[in-house]
Parts: C-alpha cells; structure tokens; sequence
C-alpha cells in the first residue's frame, strides 16, 4: 500500500467548496438578483448596456451572482438571436486605467497579438476601440476589484466612446466590482454622472441565509449523512458572527471536513468545527502578522499592551506614546503620527483590530477609535519574535506569564 490512498469516507468533490465554483442555482440573495437582472434588461432588447456597479464585503455574493446571471444572459441571448461578448478582468494585480486597458486588448486578441506596455496611452485607447468595434454588438466588461485602479480614466473613456466617435459598432457596458461602499465618492464628478447609472448594494449574509448556502454545496461535496444540520447551522452562525460571508463560511466547512477525513470520522461533529475554526484562525492572526512590515509589527504590540492595560478603545493620539516606547525599546525611530495612523487603518483593514468612528459634535469632532479585534493569545504566539525584541510589560506578563517564557 503507498502512502497516499483515496479518502472516500467523507469527501463525494471537495472542490465544490472552493471560491472558484459556480453553482446553478444562486441562493439567499433574491432581492438582489431581481434588481440586477432589471438592470441587465436592456442587454437583452439589444439596447445600449447600463452600467451597473455592485458593493459589498468580500464574500457577499458580487461575483457569484454575476458569473451566474452573465451565463443565463448569454443563453438567453443566443435564444433571441441578440449577439454578446463578456470580457473579465481582475483588476486586483492592475493599479492604472493604462494596464486595464492592455489587460482589455489582450483578452480581444489571440496569445500571439498581444501587447505589453512600451505605447502611449493614446496608442493604448486606439487599439481598444479597434478590437471593440472588430466585436461588435453587445460588449460586457466586468472590472472585479476595479476599485484597485488608482485613476479613473478609463471609467470615463469606455462609457463616453460611442458619443465621442470613438466606438461606431460596439455596444459597451461596464459591470464594476468593489468592496470599498466609498469608491464612488473618489470618482470625479465627470466619472461620476456618466458611468454609475445603477448601482447594487450587497449586505452581508445573515445566519439564515449562509445555513442555505452550506446545506446547498455540503449536499454535492459530501457524501450523504456526512454533514449533520448541526455542523451547517454552527458554520453559518460563525460566519454570520464574523463578517457575514460566505467565503469565510465555506472555508470553515472545508476545514472541518478536512478535520473529519484526518480523524477518520464518518460523520462530522460541531467539536470538528471548533477545531476547524481554531486551525482557520490561528491561520489568518499568523498571516496577517506576517505580512505586515516590521513598523506595522510594533504598533500592533502597542495596540496589545494598551489592551492588556484595559485602555482600549482607544484614539490614534493616545497610542502614539504607547509606539513610541516600544520603538525605543526596539532601538528604532517611530514614525510620525500619522503614518503611525495609517498602520492602525492597516490593521482594521486586516480584520486584525476594528475602528469604529465617533462623532462628538462641535465640542469633540469626528475621530476613530481603534480596538483589538483578535485573540490577544494568538496575537502574542504571532508576535513572538517583536515580544522578544522589544520585551514584556508588566501588564504583558501578568496576564500570560509563563506562556511568554
């Protein structure tokens, strides 16, 4: 017998968890899906195509839905005689509406045509129309993540082509994805009254609507009786309890089927899913930590020791002091306060701390005050390498003495 054998037991596809699945059937967002099949209507009566963003956290079904809708509009179309071409692009890795744009032109062109860059932006928007108008008809453009793009050039190229001349036989619509509900407001005002003629709004998931979800993969990626409703309703309230999201919840389950086949059960249990979720956040807090630069380390350890002291929440301006100890003890020049801000919007971003605004009025003004979001013993086992540089403080050691030695 080698040493790697097929598990049977507990796995029918694992990979029906997976981001990258599209299921046949969207479930808990109804309300959504009606409003954007509304807002795609016009594709369909081979009209001009409205262009539709879509917000909201990672894991809320933007992409899901839009996969799913875009292949039965395809369907449908081809059913109605009405031509359509989809184009998407992951704008994650594109920081300008220039490598956009040469993203765009390489996924109209074959392999052998491609460009790179070395073109003027004018040459670059020439070649577009180009390849857009050699499609015709109806053209989609899907930007995932569009709000990694740092200028909006090409938010405002595309929807006004047709009325500057620049496009005379295709159709095209922008379909914009993005997790930041503020990414309209940095758009200029040009942008703005001539690109966001719909916009959906996507909020997180409830319990309710994750227990649908799970139970719909579980039942194609587990073998029958594997996944008791108990395990699926433990996922879902975790996953409602952390952010609402489905990627977060399916990650879970994953993990505890994986848990499942280590312990050769035959049946999942809710003690696979805390074991599960341990793993998944110990894994994260490690992650995340990791990845941050060694400054973002420290304000992080400052964050820590306010927490331990029982000062958090807390405002930028009193952890400040705080950094700047432990910049001292680490033998480093801390940074200025507001650089030193930016690392605690870092952390929030992560997950890793939260940041919760406040508004006292004309007496006060607005502010942000900034809170531990993570199990300070996962963070101390994270940090060990800073804690060793930088050193305890007593309320460091009082509160996890030997675990620190």
């Amino acid at each position: 017998m080698g040493l790697f054998e097929p598990d049977t037991n507990i796995y029918r596809d694992r990979d029906i968890l997976r981001e990258d699945y599209q299921p046949e059937k969207i479930v808990g967002r109804d309300e959504e899906l009606q409003q954007y099949i509304s807002a795609l209507q016009p594709v369909i009566n081979g009209d001009q195509p409205s262009n539709i963003f879509l917000y909201g956290k990672a894991g809320v079904g933007k992409t899901a839905c839009t996969g799913y809708l875009l292949s039965e509009l395809q369907s449908d179309a081809e059913e109605h005689d009405v031509d359509i071409t989809t184009i998407r692009t992951n704008c994650e890795d594109l920081s300008t509406s220039y490598q956009v744009a040469i993203q765009l032109i390489n996924e109209l062109r074959s392999s052998e045509e491609h460009v790179t860059t070395g073109y003027s932006k004018r040459q670059i928007y020439e070649m577009l129309w180009e390849e857009l108008d050699k499609v015709g008809s109806t053209v989609i453009i899907v930007l995932d993540e569009v709000d990694h793009i740092n200028d909006d050039s090409i938010l405002y190229q595309i929807p006004r082509a047709r009325a500057n001349g620049n496009l005379t036989e295709a159709k095209v619509g922008i379909i914009g994805i993005s997790n930041d509900f503020k990414f309209r407001e940095g758009l200029s005002s040009k942008v703005q009254s001539s690109l966001c003629e719909k916009e959906l709004q996507f909020p997180a998931y409830e319990a309710a609507e994750l227990r649908d979800i799970l139970r719909q993969r579980a039942d194609i990626a587990f073998h029958d009786g594997v996944v008791p409703d108990a395990v699926i309703a433990k996922c879902a309230a975790y996953g409602a309890k952390d952010a609402g999201d489905a990627r977060q919840s399916l990650d879970l389950l994953m993990e505890t089927g994986d848990i499942g086949v280590e312990h050769q059960a035959e049946q999942l249990t809710e003690a696979h899913v805390d074991e599960a979720r341990d793993s998944l956040e110990k894994s994260r807090v490690v992650e995340g930590v990791n990845g941050l630069t060694h400054q973002g380390q420290l304000v992080l350890y400052a964050l820590l020791i306010l927490n331990e002291e029982g000062k958090t929440p807390t405002r930028a301006r009193d952890v400040q002091p705080q950094y700047e100890m432990v910049c001292e003890r680490a033998a480093v020049d801390p940074l200025v306060p507001r650089r030193m801000r930016d690392h605690l919007g870092e952390l929030a971003m992560l997950g890793i701390a939260s940041r919760t605004e406040r508004n006292k009025g004309e007496a006060g003004g607005r502010y942000y005050e900034y809170s531990l979001d993570t199990s300070p013993e996962l963070l101390l086992e994270a940090l060990e390498e800073t804690v060793d540089i930088v050193g305890k403080t007593e309320s460091i050691q009082k509160r996890f003495g030997d675990q620190l030695s």
